[in-house]
């Protein structure tokens, strides 16, 4: 079931559903669109994919829970079933669904930004007190 928040902003949205091939394949170009990684959201089984250019809003849905490890940068990340973010050019902020794994606890990452300063960069900023670790952007290239 969608959360409120994607209730909000389903109406202005462009939506695809059902197809996981077609949902990612749509994730994908909104990433390169931003101008992120555009392996950051490894989502398998996907049943829906949102984007809502006007408010800067997208979502992704997949049926199960999914935990990833970046080998290059030894990073585990867990995505919920929801993934929500308010996007601008090289940012996704205000995300929900997401987690990193630091030493044994399970940090929410709240925001990923790619600066344009620089490029080959990309940021991961968790929401306890403000940490972030930036990552060589190589790295979450889709299939990495």
């Amino acid at each position: 079931m969608a959360s409120q928040v994607v209730e909000a902003h389903r109406a202005a949205a462009a939506i695809v559903r059902g197809d996981d091939a077609a949902c990612r394949k749509k994730s994908v170009e909104a990433l390169e669109e931003l101008g992120l990684p555009t392996g950051i959201l490894p989502l398998e089984d996907l049943e829906e994919f949102g984007y809502n250019r006007e408010a800067g809003f997208m979502w992704l849905v997949q049926r199960k829970k999914k935990e990833h490890t970046f080998k290059k940068v030894k990073q585990t990340v867990s995505y919920a079933t929801e993934v929500t973010a308010f996007v601008e050019p090289g940012k996704l902020k205000k995300i929900v669904g997401v987690k990193t794994k630091e030493l044994f606890i399970w940090l929410s990452v709240v925001e990923v930004y790619v600066e344009a300063s620089a490029p080959g960069k990309v940021t991961f900023k968790t929401g306890a007190a403000g940490l972030s670790e930036t990552f060589d952007a190589a790295a979450f290239a889709l299939g990495e």
